[in-house]
């Protein structure tokens, strides 16, 4: 988990669905922040919304002017899936599911999709829980949330 989570984080430009424009409790929201305030170019995506965190908020990840190389996934899991499909089809090569204490973003048919079709796929925890963008509540929550599953120990 440790390596795809390093792999993950030495891309630069990432995208992040579901960005809410109230992100008052909001887990995309917290992870576009801390990417965003990390030195990563960072892009917010949410159909619904055209500005989130003060910056532009794209409908999709094809809007993304210039593409990118990552995304975190903070959506319901039943869009994961879609999100998955776009990915593949504009070949992003890794993904990262969020997951805290609930469900998250995680869908093990949008992971095994993504799988079958040469992405690198991390099923639950957090890009806030592993260095650069790591802070040591995130850190604390890593070790506990391995505990229970929500972070996996394998990718």
């Amino acid at each position: 988990m440790k390596d795809a989570a390093t792999e993950f984080l030495s891309h630069k430009r990432i995208a992040v669905t579901g960005v809410s424009h109230a992100a008052k409790g909001h887990g995309a929201n917290a992870v576009y922040q801390r990417l965003r305030d990390r030195g990563y170019e960072v892009f917010a995506i949410n159909p619904n919304a055209e500005r989130a965190e003060g910056d532009v908020c794209y409908p999709d990840l094809k809007s993304v002017p210039g593409g990118v190389e990552a995304v975190v996934i903070g959506t319901r899991p039943s869009i994961a899936e879609s999100t998955m499909h776009e990915c593949v089809d504009l070949g992003i090569k890794h993904v990262w599911m969020h997951r805290g204490p609930g469900a998250g973003s995680v869908s093990e048919k949008a992971a095994a999709y993504g799988r079958e079709n040469g992405v690198s796929v991390i099923p639950g925890g957090c890009p806030c829980m592993f260095d650069p963008t790591a802070d040591g509540g995130h850190k604390a929550m890593r070790w506990m949330f391995g505990l229970t599953g929500h972070v996996p120990k394998r990718v």
